[in-house]
């Protein structure tokens, strides 16, 4: 399976607002946790796997989230393209971080949450674990362009 996007939406009446994204039906979940950073200037990447893949939903808050192909688990082509998403609870959706990539993020607003759903139990997921320094693709991924 490719990176994906899972688009969602909300509705809001007097009562409150619900969020959703109905396209999306836990496809080989195995577990879920939740990652908040204690700052903005956090970033926390890159951390790929060659056999799990990952779905991702920001809760709350906003955050920059960077996903690239690993084409070598030990020395991966810092020329590799680097997808980038600005995801935030205001507009919900669920991105798909196929196996074989590596991924990272980075909040933009106080008490952003971001859950991350597994296709790997923990114990699997021990064995297939890569990391690479947060600039390994270039520092400039993770800045806010001003406009």
């Amino acid at each position: 399976m490719d990176l994906k996007v899972y688009d969602g939406g909300s509705g809001v009446d007097d009562r409150g607002t619900v969020s959703f994204v109905n396209g999306f039906n836990f496809p080989d979940v195995k577990r879920f946790y939740m990652v908040s950073n204690f700052n903005c200037d956090t970033i926390r990447a890159f951390h790929g796997h060659e056999k799990e893949g990952k779905y991702i939903f920001v809760a709350s808050g906003t955050a920059i989230l960077c996903a690239v192909k690993m084409d070598d688990k030990v020395n991966p082509n810092k020329k590799n393209p680097v997808n980038r998403y600005v995801l935030s609870a205001r507009k919900p959706c669920v991105v798909f971080i196929p196996a074989g990539y590596a991924n990272g993020f980075r909040s933009l607003e106080d008490d952003t949450k971001i859950v991350f759903f597994s296709t790997s139990t923990l114990e699997e997921s021990k064995g297939d674990d890569y990391r690479f320094p947060a600039d390994y693709w270039g520092q400039q991924i993770w800045e806010v362009e001003n406009r």
